[in-house]
């Protein structure tokens, strides 16, 4: 039934709202957010008439199971997918139509197979702007995702050492989010030690950990396919005067721009917030990427927190707070949790492991 209310919400920004007729959703996460099921190729919705799922023999019967309130048709092997979907946008009798995504190849044939008298347009901002909303179901989800990851972060603390490779500790803390009931990572773990940390995407190689170095750890559990995204940085040891006034100030951000968080508030100006802090303190060019990005299905979706961001938040959205300061030669430090947006204010639901030392 949720799903369903997805797709008359979708239908009444979409046909009522803006005049179209008809929506093609053909993205994997698009499909599996308006009907439940990880398994259809495509799925067309006319203003008026059957919503149709398309699905190939491997995932008919899966399908069929799944998509209640649905018509499921099985497209052959033989069978060319865009031809039967033009035949049946002919037959419903839409003439605009939108279509969220699609390779060139496949846009050729679609708007060829429907002719003149039909218009078509790529557009993804009626999906996107009701995916970046969380509703009760999702964000439960995403508590529960965000539990696994910080889980999986404080495993991090306890294998992080010297002489472990950056590898290990992500396998331990992979294993950790698995077994906890994970359905597996929203991205590939990081664990950037030392001249690594100075890359926000450093990546997990066979190097061993040194005492003092800098550890970067970025992870993600998916919890039944939503995502959360945690980052800390560590030393293990002592940390140096530097480390610790560098650490302290990305920390600083973090808290000044989850302070500005509410309903309504534009994503630059929490972006500043954080960015004021670093600039002033001298690291604005060390400072080089958004302060953070919606999550959901994808762990990077609507909205974006930046300087040039257009997006306004709303309660119910689901983001990362994500400052970091990388200095070559010196190394990176990053701090991020995933926070709700709630109307007034907002919750961390990633949590703990804020200790810049590691005393193994």
């Amino acid at each position: 039934m949720k799903n369903l209310n997805r797709i008359d919400a979708l239908k009444q920004a979409a046909f009522i709202e803006s005049s179209f007729d008809g929506y093609l959703i053909f993205n994997s996460i698009n499909l599996l957010y308006l009907t439940g099921c990880s398994g259809p190729s495509a799925l067309l919705i006319p203003s008026a008439g059957e919503i149709t799922l398309y699905v190939y023999s491997v995932n008919y019967e899966q399908t069929k199971a799944q998509a209640a309130g649905f018509q499921v048709e099985l497209v052959k092997a033989n069978e060319n997918l865009i031809s039967t979907i033009a035949e049946q946008v002919k037959c419903f009798k839409i003439k605009k139509l939108l279509v969220d995504t699609l390779t060139v190849e496949k846009w050729e044939i679609l708007t060829k197979e429907l002719g003149a008298d039909h218009t078509a347009c790529v557009n993804t901002s009626f999906i996107q702007a009701l995916r970046g909303v969380k509703d009760k179901t999702e964000i439960a989800l995403m508590r529960k995702a965000a539990q696994l990851t910080s889980l999986g972060m404080k495993v991090a603390t306890e294998t992080i050492r010297p002489g472990v490779k950056e590898y290990e500790v992500a396998a331990e803390i992979e294993y950790a989010m698995r077994k906890g009931g994970a359905g597996g990572t929203a991205f590939e773990t990081i664990v950037a030690s030392g001249p690594n940390s100075v890359f926000p995407h450093g990546g997990c190689s066979s190097k061993k950990i040194r005492k003092g170095d800098l550890v970067v750890v970025d992870i993600g559990a998916t919890f039944q396919h939503y995502c959360s995204d945690m980052t800390r940085t560590f030393v293990v040891g002592k940390p140096t005067e530097k480390q610790l006034k560098i650490y302290n100030l990305v920390k600083d951000a973090q808290a000044a721009s989850c302070h500005l968080f509410k309903a309504g508030a534009a994503a630059s100006v929490v972006d500043g917030a954080a960015r004021k802090i670093i600039s002033e303190a001298g690291h604005g060019d060390h400072f080089v990427h958004r302060l953070g990005h919606g999550v959901g299905l994808e762990v990077h979706e609507s909205p974006t927190l930046g300087q040039y961001s257009q997006d306004i938040l709303a309660a119910g959205n689901v983001v990362t707070v994500e400052p970091g300061i990388y200095i070559p030669g010196f190394g990176g430090i990053r701090i991020e949790d995933t926070v709700l947006v709630k109307p007034e204010n907002a919750e961390k639901l990633t949590s703990g492991c804020y200790s810049l030392v590691l005393e193994n």
